[in-house]
Order: structure tokens, then sequence, then C-alpha cells
């Protein structure tokens, strides 16, 4: 059996690390990762969510129904779409002038709800995200993978023990990866590709942690592992 092929839309290079972690402890077979954006020969997009939101606009503009009908993107069993739910306290103008001729027609930003529950925020970004992607809902090969309110949440919960403060709503906690990286010097997590290599085969092999403490990577798992199955 061929390796599967997965392609993976991102804000950044840190959160290719922990999903393509997060991927190895759901996934029973081999597979082989390629990020798609940011993508280091088109600089003009840009990293971060306004880079994702570009991208998307980008593939809203061919007026396909689904990412699966894109002829560059069939050669992928799967398509992972990555935001982190913080984007819903964001605005168009964060992403310049360029953005703001393609707004209209686009789902509302911000959009964020209370959180706790996390589950509410994300939904709504969902909606805003199809709305990026010109689609009424995403295809059987498409996930969407939004940790709450950041990706740092998954790696705290793989990285962190017991009743540490940071693990309490730890769903709901802003500015995570920056709290993460002022902890005491031996439990301190740098957000940086290296740093991030450095714990990646920790949180796959923690990933039944992760899920028990993050509903978000719960619904992640469970997604990917029907759209594996299918």
């Amino acid at each position: 059996m061929s390796e599967r092929r997965i392609g993976l839309v991102a804000e950044g290079v840190t959160d290719q690390i922990v999903v393509q972690a997060a991927l190895s402890a759901i996934l029973p077979e081999p597979f082989v990762l390629q990020l798609l954006q940011p993508e280091p020969t088109r600089p003009e997009l840009g990293g971060g969510w306004c880079g994702v939101l570009k991208w998307c606009l980008e593939f809203r503009a061919r007026g396909l129904a689904r990412l699966e009908d894109d002829p560059t993107l069939e050669l992928f069993d799967l398509i992972v779409l990555h935001l982190d739910a913080d984007v819903a306290d964001g605005a168009y103008a964060q992403c310049g002038a360029g953005v703001d001729g393609h707004a209209n027609g686009l789902g509302v930003l911000p959009c964020a709800k209370p959180c706790p529950p996390p589950g509410d925020t994300v939904d709504a970004l969902k909606a805003v995200l199809l709305t990026w992607l010109g689609v009424v809902s995403s295809g059987p090969r498409t996930l969407l993978c939004i940790p709450s309110k950041s990706i740092e949440s998954w790696v705290a919960a793989a990285l962190l023990h017991g009743a540490h403060a940071l693990l309490v709503d730890i769903e709901c906690t802003p500015k995570l990866g920056e709290k993460l990286g002022r902890l005491p010097l031996a439990q301190r997590i740098k957000k940086g590709r290296r740093e991030y290599l450095k714990h990646a085969n920790k949180i796959t092999e923690t990933w039944a942690d992760v899920c028990a403490q993050c509903e978000q990577a719960r619904q992640f798992h469970a997604v990917v592992q029907a759209a594996a199955e299918a």
C-alpha cells in the first residue's frame, strides 16, 4: 500500500509540526504531509491566519464547489485546513488593504463567543472559513482543524503535568504560547521550529492525554479517523 498523502494549509510551520504529531498518533499507517501554505515560493501570501485567508480566497476565485474538485489538489488523499480559534477575535483590516476588496460576502469578523464553552467560537469560525473558500460545506477529504484558542493548548496538554495552572480552562486561555514561553526554565516551551520539533514525539505519545483535556483535539481525532476509514 502506498503512503497516504496529506496536504496542509496552516498558519505556520510550528502548527505543521503539531498537526503532524497529532496525525501520527491518529493514523495507523505512514503518511506524507506536504505544507501547502505557508509556501516559501509564494511570499506574497505571507503567513499567519491572513496567509490562510489569502490562500482560501485564491481557491474561492476558481469557483469550485469543494477542495477535492481542484485539479492542483487531486493527488492528496486528505486536505487539512488549520486555523487557531483566536482568529475569531481578528479583523480583516489586519490582512492589509489588498484584502478589503474581497471582504464582501465573507463571514463577519470578529465572531468570538463566550468561552467556555470553546465549541461555540470554533463553530462560528468554521462557518467564516467556509465563506473564505466559497463553499457550502467541506468535502469528505477536507478536514478542518481549529484548536481553541490556539494549537498551544495541545502542546500544553501534552507537555505539562498534573495540576499545572495553565491546564485550567486550557482551551479558553488567550495568548497561551506567550505564557508557555514565560514558564520557569525547566518547563519553558518557546514557540519556534527547533523547540517544537524537539517535543513532537512527546505530543504523539501523549495524544490521548491531549484529547482528554481538549475538546477540539477530540473533534479533530474523530474527523481524521472517519475520513481515513471512509
